[in-house]
């Protein structure tokens, strides 16, 4: 559903976040924002799956008294399908994702022989579960009319947010039935809009003891979080008396935390002296509570809470931490997430950084005098690293020129810049002409079938014997020509490179005389916007160079940049700039 990019759309060194995080956030908001008010929250459920997918037919299902799913929002089905609708657990794909705690998914429901066809035209269905505190809050059922209409990142998300959801609505049930709990539903709706802003995993652990303290008085507070791949909790957070403290990790079935994270079951000890599962942290504690952090059926940690009196924690207390519990694990997963966004964008930005300073080696000093002949370049990114560059090849009494943009920004453009390069250069070493040259590095491009990636460029030769410039384009902006005051284009006709085989590019020869210049640049100069979206465009282009036409090229170099840098007055570069300029100096 995502429209595809342009060719020539920039990219951004910076990655762009996380969806999975975007999709967490926004989720924790609408459910932190309607937590007790049931209505607002289908509501908003139905927004955000909208924003997800484009469904046909959507219901959120409802478990009754007698544990029979019924619609309770929906959109599509006819009044009496709403109405009249009842599935038991495990009837039909609904009833079985709702048995079993599971998403289900069909590609084909005719290939499904426990479907219950209830619309005909139905071909494919999605059904995800909402559960908190290990039981079935609702089930999130989509149907559509085409074979496949679901795939596994649309799975995903919407498990994702069923996992944001599930709590909310558990409370917003609660809250209706046990009206005296409602000072404690209050905080947890309060706790919950915390744990939505927070993404420092340090930061949020910290909050997490603050919170749960408002509501159970411990004295001690451990959270430990499972290592990946290894049967081990890690002790990430403790206090002790409201002191920061640091316990040794633990073994999954070790003790009362570590059974918590074996049985997946929270576990609850009034004497400590009487469990033989007991293992002292530090002496002096009488009652513990442990409860295991789940997310998606998987253990991330567990939450555990001790107190040096016996019987200080009870059932009242372990069933609020059990309502806490996926709160508090969807959010260090959000965080756990930010941070590995964070420490990948960290990452690309040191590999981007170095990258330039690679690429800047890989370009020639930005002058070049030889006989009868000055040349400058300069190559400034739009991001870190750049899909445009310049090369001076010399070679007996010639000087060969080159400028190139490559389609696309960032890392990708600068990479195929780079197999560009070598291959320019060992085009120049055979001692082709500028239109050969060009021709012999389209068909090594396009044979290497590159999708979606092509570049543009002018390749000059200049003969100091003659006074002669032999020029040749594929698809650069033409070039300019400034003979005393006077501006004019040379028009280089071709296709850019890499699209197709076998293209003969024509060449142009100008005479030359003394103080004449020819300028060739990448468009991301006559492309440049200011704030307003207005482009700097040609016109501006040829009032710099007719004002600066007699003074030095690097005179003339400097105004161009300083030019199109003053017009966009801070707006950041949507394409690389890149010129070369050429002056007959005798």
């Amino acid at each position: 559903m995502a429209g595809s990019e342009s060719l020539s759309a920039p990219v951004q060194a910076d990655p762009k976040p996380n969806p999975r995080i975007a999709i967490l956030l926004e989720a924790s908001e609408a459910a932190a924002a309607n937590t007790l008010n049931v209505d607002s929250l289908m509501s908003e459920l139905c927004r955000l799956v909208r924003k997800i997918i484009d469904f046909e037919l959507y219901s959120v299902l409802v478990p009754g008294d007698a544990g029979e799913l019924r619609i309770a929002h929906s959109f599509g089905y006819a009044p009496e399908v709403v109405r009249g609708l009842r599935v038991k657990p495990g009837e039909g794909l609904t009833g079985r994702a709702a048995k079993s705690l599971t998403t289900v998914r069909a590609d084909d429901v005719r290939r499904e022989p426990d479907y219950v066809q209830v619309v005909d035209s139905v071909r494919s269905e999605l059904a995800v579960p909402l559960v908190a505190r290990d039981r079935l809050v609702a089930v999130l059922d989509l149907q559509s009319a085409d074979v496949g209409a679901f795939d596994s990142r649309v799975s995903d998300l919407l498990e994702l947010v069923a996992s944001r959801f599930s709590l909310a609505l558990d409370v917003a049930q609660l809250y209706h039935s046990q009206a005296e709990q409602h000072s404690i539903l209050t905080t947890l709706r309060q706790i919950a809009h915390e744990f939505s802003s927070i993404l420092d995993l340090g930061d949020l652990l910290q909050e997490i003891s603050t919170l749960v303290r408002t509501l159970i008085r411990y004295d001690v507070l451990a959270i430990y979080l499972k290592a990946p791949k290894q049967s081990l909790l890690r002790h990430y957070f403790g206090v002790k008396f409201q002191e920061r403290v640091q316990w040794r990790d633990i073994e999954v079935g070790e003790g009362l935390v570590g059974s918590a994270a074996q049985t997946l079951e929270p576990v609850l000890v009034a004497d400590t002296s009487m469990d033989p599962r007991y293992i002292a942290s530090m002496p002096g504690i009488r009652s513990e509570v442990a409860v295991p952090l789940i997310l998606k059926n998987q253990l991330i940690g567990v939450l555990d809470l001790e107190c040096v009196r016996i019987g200080a924690l009870t059932n009242r207390d372990m069933n609020t931490l059990m309502l806490l519990a996926p709160q508090i694990s969807a959010a260090i997963e959000n965080a756990r997430l930010y941070e590995e966004t964070a420490r990948n964008k960290a990452r690309l930005e040191r590999d981007l950084v170095a990258a330039r300073a690679l690429q800047s080696h890989m370009l020639p000093v930005g002058s070049l005098s030889g006989p009868g002949i000055e040349i400058v370049a300069r190559n400034e990114p739009a991001a870190v690293v750049s899909g445009d560059f310049y090369d001076f090849y010399e070679r007996d009494h010639a000087i060969g020129v080159l400028n190139v943009d490559v389609s696309g920004k960032g890392a990708a453009a600068a990479l195929y810049a780079a197999l560009a390069s070598g291959l320019f250069r060992t085009a120049a070493d055979s001692g082709l002409s500028p239109g050969e040259t060009l021709g012999r590095v389209n068909n090594s491009l396009h044979d290497r079938k590159i999708e979606t990636r092509f570049l543009t460029a002018h390749v000059l030769a200049w003969d100091a014997l003659r006074g002669r410039l032999v020029m040749s384009g594929a698809g650069m902006p033409f070039p300019y020509v400034c003979r005393g005051g006077a501006l004019e284009t040379v028009r280089l006709e071709g296709l850019p490179l890499g699209l197709f085989r076998d293209i003969r590019y024509d060449e142009v020869t100008l005479d030359l005389g003394p103080g004449d210049s020819v300028v060739t640049l990448s468009d991301g100069f006559s492309e440049s916007l200011n704030e307003r979206g207005e482009s700097y465009g040609d016109e501006r282009l040829g009032d710099v160079l007719r004002g600066t036409w007699s003074a030095p090229a690097s005179v003339m170099l400097d105004r161009l940049f300083d030019g199109v840098r003053g017009f966009c007055d801070g707006c950041p570069p949507d394409d690389d700039r890149t010129a070369v300029i050429l002056r007959v100096t005798e």
